[in-house]
């Protein structure tokens, strides 16, 4: 049986084509569908009649590489399918479609390789900018895209150089003031449930913890049963739990971690939270206000660092190294004895 022919390809309405039917000039078109520019309410009632009848569509790609800006925004983001990195991409696409921007996803989950090869894909699509959500590019793989004209926003890294913009959460403030919350609770015994992922803003968390423990004469055992992620929180729990001196206050570096912890402390070692041991965690998804958690933690504010990014991309590319940090919110529920 003879294979269907693909029906050949319907060429393009031009801005001429719809020029001609309108009966105005090719500028006029281009003034109707340009904002702020100046065109007479009749002729662009002519123009929007004729695009309308023809299918004409603005080529804006076209028309801002013209003037070296694509509006395109790439987001380099790995572990999507975890609920803060969901929430994260969509708060910050909403922010950037609502100021006009192209948003181009680009998952990295895999091998490290996967992250030098989505930052060049963004410079072969001449992004307009980048903002790394995860994932760690070498510095002068981040260098070169600044070098090729592109804006680079960076999320919880600061090694960059002069040109980047640098968005914090100031994970080791945050994660001292969970070790004083776990003493005033009266916990004698810390513990922190970290991860083999070595990114920077669980390693921050960690240290800060430890180092907090240590100055209030305490020493912190460490967990890093794998990834970050449910599972891992879980084996933590066992391995924490199982001997005789047992943590009874434990800073999770991420809810993700901490649910998984929690669920094997209730159903495996029969432990009551509070009463026998006090958690807390780290991103307030939204399974941690679940009535089977009730999880103190700490709230990331994610709504003002997107707006915050999309407004950094209508600002003059800086000259120097930009940092802006933002605190991390307690979030007060059950997990933890007042």
């Amino acid at each position: 049986m003879p294979k269907p022919k693909n029906k050949p390809k319907k060429p393009s309405v031009s801005a001429s084509k719809v020029a001609e039917l309108a009966g105005v000039s090719r500028s006029a078109v281009s003034r109707t569908f340009t904002d702020g520019a100046s065109v007479s309410a009749d002729t662009r009632a002519r123009v929007m009649a004729a695009a309308e009848k023809l299918g004409y569509h603005v080529n804006h790609l076209a028309r801002g590489l013209i003037h070296h800006r694509s509006g395109i925004v790439c987001l380099i983001v790995a572990e999507l399918q975890t609920p803060f990195q969901s929430s994260f991409v969509e708060v910050l696409t909403h922010q950037l479609q609502a100021k006009g921007k192209v948003v181009m996803v680009l998952n990295t989950s895999g091998v490290a390789a996967n992250v030098e090869a989505a930052l060049r894909q963004t410079l072969n699509y001449r992004a307009d900018a980048t903002v790394v959500l995860s994932g760690a590019p070498p510095l002068s793989l981040i260098e070169t895209c600044i070098d090729n004209g592109q804006r680079m926003i960076l999320i919880n890294r600061a090694d960059a150089r002069k040109g980047a913009h640098i968005v914090l959460i100031e994970n080791e403030i945050a994660a001292a003031e969970a070790c004083f919350m776990l003493r005033r609770a009266g916990c004698k015994r810390l513990a922190v449930v970290s991860s083999t992922a070595g990114t920077p803003s669980i390693v921050a968390r960690e240290e800060a913890f430890v180092a907090a423990a240590r100055e209030a004469g305490v020493e912190a055992v460490v967990s890093r049963a794998g990834p970050t992620g449910y599972a891992a929180g879980a084996e933590s729990a066992r391995q924490l739990l199982a001997g005789s001196k047992r943590p009874d206050g434990v800073f999770c570096a991420t809810d993700l971690l901490a649910l998984g912890f929690l669920d094997a402390a209730r159903i495996e070692f029969k432990l009551s939270l509070p009463q026998d041991l006090c958690v807390v965690g780290f991103d307030d998804i939204n399974a941690a206000g679940w009535l089977g958690y009730d999880l103190t933690t700490f709230r990331q504010p994610l709504p003002e660092i997107a707006a915050h990014i999309a407004a950094v991309l209508d600002e003059d590319e800086p000259e120097e190294l930009q940092i802006r940090r933002f605190p991390a919110q307690v979030i007060w529920r059950k997990t933890v004895r007042p």
